[in-house]
């Protein structure tokens, strides 16, 4: 069954040969892997899909390939300090792991912290041909065997406080709605264009959101995020669904995001991701709305990942097989770029496990 039959039927609720796969990578554990499989490509691994060869990708058998427009790709710009096109500040955080030391790109200056440069902030254009080369050329060289993402992903409120401050941007929702729309309106703008030009380009899906979840509730009430976000990404997926009534719409958020759940699928959501499953059970999840969505995800990277045995991982893949993947509506990937901590026997456990195991062995 080639990649992109098997997300379709899966997509369906439907069950296919085996469960579709899409894993990402953090630029150092794509180095790790490329040497592991003796690949000799040498281009640094953009996790998002944004200049990627998709070598990696392919070998894997995995059978989603992302290709992202938008301010996600400011994460692993570089390996020293740079300030991205939005003029956000990036400063690089090292970890140690017992593979070596590892680097988080992390926020360090924010351009509109001070109210006297909003007024005056100009925005990248969304509109560049140059930002859809890549998306073009992918389309057009895989699009016949692989479900293609188009990722807009960081869609609103991550961008926004990017620019403003997350402490400052959750003061302004409280006391100034309207600078708080003025805000928001900044990447809800940019990232609908850049998504209405990938639908049209012909992804098959658009991969939006933002973290609204923690480890244990809502970053935000849930009646700030239907006063703010709700209506935005209500009209995000309409335009995108008036260009084409077919593409999926997954929507991501990190960490416990049951309150607004319901919200999404009136919205038109298709799929969510990636359900943590330290903040939200995958299987009660499926339960309670796997009749009207699919799932992509639900393969801790927080704790069986990097620090489970194999046998651990191997466990995990098959419980998600057989409580969220039996019936279809299932994409397995961890829930978050695969670190260096990593160890290479579990990632190749669980893309093993996943390869081998035929739906028809789960009866």
């Amino acid at each position: 069954m080639k990649p992109r039959d098997r997300v379709e039927r899966a997509l369906n609720h439907e069950e296919p040969d085996r469960c579709p796969m899409q894993i990402s990578f953090t630029p150092e554990f794509a180095e790790r892997l490329r040497a592991d499989m003796r690949l000799t490509a040498q281009d640094v691994h953009n996790p998002h899909g944004g200049g990627n060869t998709y070598e990696l990708e392919r070998r894997l058998d995995q059978d989603l390939l992302l290709t992202s427009v938008g301010w996600a790709n400011s994460y692993y710009m570089d390996d020293k300090p740079y300030v991205d096109e939005w003029g956000v500040g990036w400063d690089l955080q090292p970890y140690e792991t017992p593979f070596g030391v590892g680097h988080y790109t992390e926020m360090v200056h924010h351009p509109l912290a001070d109210d006297d440069a909003i007024s005056s902030y100009q925005p990248p254009d969304p509109n560049r041909p140059q930002l859809y080369k890549d998306s073009a050329w992918m389309i057009e060289e895989f699009k016949d065997d692989y479900w293609i993402v188009g990722v807009t992903v960081t869609t609103i409120l991550e961008t926004a406080w990017a620019l403003r401050g997350l402490e400052q941007m959750l003061v302004d929702m409280l006391l100034d709605p309207d600078l708080t729309n003025h805000l928001l309106d900044i990447p809800y703008h940019y990232h609908l264009t850049a998504a209405r030009k990938l639908v049209e380009l012909g992804v098959d899906m658009i991969w939006t959101g933002d973290d609204i979840g923690s480890q244990r509730s809502m970053l935000i009430a849930p009646k700030t995020w239907r006063k703010f976000l709700k209506p935005r990404m209500a009209n995000f997926i309409e335009e995108l669904k008036a260009i084409n009534p077919n593409v999926k719409i997954a929507y991501h958020s990190d960490g416990d995001i049951t309150p607004v759940i319901e919200d999404l699928i009136e919205i038109g959501v298709d799929v969510l991701n990636p359900i943590q499953p330290a903040s939200m059970d995958p299987a009660e999840i499926k339960r309670t709305y796997g009749d009207r969505l699919s799932f992509w995800g639900t393969i801790d990277e927080q704790h069986t990942l990097p620090f489970g045995a194999a046998a651990d991982v191997r466990a995990e893949v098959l419980e998600r097989l057989r409580t969220v993947g039996q019936g279809g509506g299932l994409i397995l990937a961890p829930t978050h770029h695969v670190q260096l901590d990593t160890p290479l026997e579990n990632f190749w456990a669980m893309v093993e496990t996943i390869r081998n195991t035929p739906y028809a062995t789960l009866k």
